[in-house]
């Protein structure tokens, strides 16, 4: 978790210097729900999310490198510059799709998941906001975890790790047992905007983001729990933290001296396993190569 905080703080900071561009959605907050959610899967099992992914990168095998020089547009980057901070993916990884599921086809796979009785968790990360809307004002239940209607669903507190860890096993258990898909709403904050450069303060206060960042942010729980029952002391923690700081800093530093891939290389991968084609350039008149 200190690690995807640590590299969300670093990636806001490149971004406010303008060497990362495009969207930027951060992950500041929410941590526990990318980590506990691996805690009780296995690296096998396909993951699916939309943005505000590189915990999720992380978790599944990316390197800091790898995703700090995508999010940096470079050759280097874990989908080769061309994916920013939406589109990142690893061999099980699915994710960093622009777009969230529209409310139809959401309930249309609950549908049918339940119909074919598919092994399929389907998670909500309830950070509370739809992009600005607070959701009381968009939602006449936000009891999340019933919109299966006939698929079981739990409502966990997911800014506890523990919490997330020990529902998404329960989960996992569920459907290996062939009883299923099952819904996780994990209730959860993010302490920064939608997207880098959101005023978000437009539409929630700065007291109620600093109670929850004081009350509830997810790393000081776990390290409270940790010291209190004697695993590990401030100072192994504080050296902890030091040894992430320099990875992520040394990540930084390799993105961005690493090259931008160059035009020529831009339309390639659009299929796999495909014989090389022509695809139109910047204008109509020239074309570049695409290769598989």
């Amino acid at each position: 978790m200190q690690t995807i905080r640590f590299l969300e703080l670093k990636s806001r900071q490149l971004f406010n210097q303008k060497i990362i561009r495009g969207a930027c959605h951060l992950y500041n907050g929410q941590e526990a729900c990318a980590v506990g959610i691996e805690a009780a899967i296995n690296l096998t099992d396909h993951l699916i999310t939309a943005y505000r992914t590189h915990g999720f990168n992380y978790t599944r095998g990316g390197s800091l490198q790898e995703i700090m020089a995508e999010l940096a547009g470079r050759r280097a980057g874990i989908s080769k510059g061309r994916g920013g901070s939406m589109h990142m993916y690893t061999k099980t990884f699915y994710g960093g799709n622009g777009v969230v599921g529209s409310q139809g086809q959401v309930f249309e796979t609950f549908n049918m998941a339940a119909l074919w009785k598919l092994p399929i968790i389907f998670i909500c990360e309830n950070n509370r906001f739809a992009k600005g809307t607070p959701m009381e004002k968009a939602s006449a239940s936000t009891d999340f975890y019933k919109r299966g209607d006939f698929i079981p669903g739990l409502r966990v507190d997911g800014m506890d790790i523990l919490c997330v860890r020990e529902a998404t096993r329960f989960a996992a258990d569920h459907c290996r047992s062939g009883k299923g898909p099952i819904i996780l709403e994990l209730q959860t904050y993010r302490f920064l905007g939608h997207f880098e450069g959101d005023p978000h303060l437009s539409y929630r206060t700065q007291e109620e983001v600093d109670k929850v960042q004081r009350e509830s942010d997810p790393i000081s729980i776990l390290r409270d729990h940790m010291l209190s029952s004697n695993m590990t002391s401030v100072e192994e923690l504080q050296e902890v933290d030091e040894g992430i700081n320099k990875d992520v800093e040394e990540a930084a530093e390799f993105a961005v001296s690493n090259p931008e891939p160059p035009l020529e290389d831009l339309c390639n991968h659009i299929y796999y396993n495909n014989p090389p084609l022509e695809v139109r350039d910047k204008n109509p008149w020239t074309k570049l190569k695409s290769v598989s």
